[in-house]
């Protein structure tokens, strides 16, 4: 999504915050956002939207599917583009960086622990906390 068209496909109107804030998740280094970490670019890029307004966009993206909403260990929930794809993500219990990876064999496995209990997977979200290097870098 890059576009007023596409918001619009989404049933959204294409709205100046809604333009910046898509365009924020679009180029930005930082694949994983709180809205507070959204309100903060706004404001660094001298954006006047208000923390409310970043909120309600936020929700309004996730409910239309262009974002999709997690909640790491933190408690704040973290948004990202929704991309298609699935992959898992590594959280860093320190500083919060988060990673994304993809594991074919975890996924066979998943799918092989739900057959053997005849479950059928809707969908899955696999989180793993710990410490990442450059925190665990700084206690040395």
């Amino acid at each position: 999504m890059s576009n007023a068209t596409d918001l619009k496909d989404a049933g959204l109107k294409a709205t100046g915050p809604r333009l910046k804030i898509l365009n924020l998740f679009e180029n930005s280094e930082q694949r994983h956002m709180t809205a507070e970490d959204v309100y903060r670019l706004l404001l660094s890029d001298n954006t006047d939207i208000g923390l409310a307004t970043v909120y309600r966009v936020l929700t309004q993206f996730e409910q239309a599917g262009i974002l999709v909403r997690h909640h790491f260990e933190s408690g704040k929930a973290v948004f990202e583009l929704n991309q298609g794809g699935h992959h898992d993500h590594l959280v860093c219990v320190k500083c919060g960086k988060v990673e994304e990876f993809y594991d074919p064999e975890i996924e066979r496995r998943q799918d092989a622990i739900a057959a053997k209990h005849d479950f059928e997977i809707q969908e899955h979200e696999l989180y793993l906390y710990g410490v990442c290097a450059d925190c665990r870098g700084k206690g040395k």
